[in-house]
């Protein structure tokens, strides 16, 4: 009889939602208090929230935009390394584009908010540095 040792537990996880805006070959990005690098404007969800839902009050929270009903579509899912979390954490960041209503201005928990490009990705969370590169081979970010 054979018996298997169990491997590591799973990593741990972070489900959140980000909401995409690129304008004039920059993309959006903000930082929040404590933290050093640039993370795209969103977060988690709340308990029986929808992604639509939970996009747009998120980015409401922190950018003082209204996402238009309707506009909210699927850009990518990026799994990776979670910054500022213990290692062996990882983010499945479900990506969102969506026209707005209102201008952008750092709200609540944001310190810093910047329009960024390829040139600056290492100023940027592992998963928005993967958003970017994806942009920039799209033609959208500079």
């Amino acid at each position: 009889m054979r018996t298997s040792t169990p491997g590591p537990p799973p990593a741990p996880a972070i489900d959140a939602i980000a909401w995409v805006h690129v304008r004039d070959g920059s993309l959006l990005c903000v930082r929040t208090r404590g933290v050093d690098l640039f993370y795209l404007p969103g977060g988690k969800r709340e308990p029986g929230e929808s992604d639509e839902s939970a996009v747009a009050r998120e980015v409401s929270e922190e950018v003082g935009v209204a996402l238009r009903a309707g506009t909210i579509r699927p850009f990518a899912v990026v799994d990776e390394a979670a910054h500022n979390y213990p290692e062996g954490t990882r983010v499945r960041l479900s990506c969102y584009t969506a026209d707005h209503e209102g201008d952008p201005v750092p709200a609540n928990e944001i310190e810093e908010m910047a329009w960024l490009g390829s040139a600056d990705r290492d100023r940027c969370a592992p998963a928005v540095q993967r958003i970017l590169d994806a942009l920039h081979l799209r033609g959208e970010v500079r």
